[in-house]
């Protein structure tokens, strides 16, 4: 793909991201997180979001134990 090709920024259940290209269609489990750019644009907006990389269940079960 082109370096201005479009992606848009996906979050599944368990609050994990991915880059998927704009013009495909969403896999299911997936959702759009609201954010498209350049792969570079997407990948530093993932960056500055996902800051526990550890998945939402684990992060509840831990929270749990606490």
């Amino acid at each position: 793909m082109s370096e201005d090709a479009q992606y848009q920024v996906l979050l599944n259940d368990e609050e994990q991201y991915s880059l998927w290209p704009a013009d495909r269609e969403i896999p299911a489990g997936w959702r759009p997180d609201g954010f498209r750019g350049t792969r570079d644009e997407c990948t530093a907006h993932v960056d500055e979001v996902w800051t526990d990389m550890r998945p939402r269940s684990l992060r509840e079960a831990m929270a749990d134990q606490s």
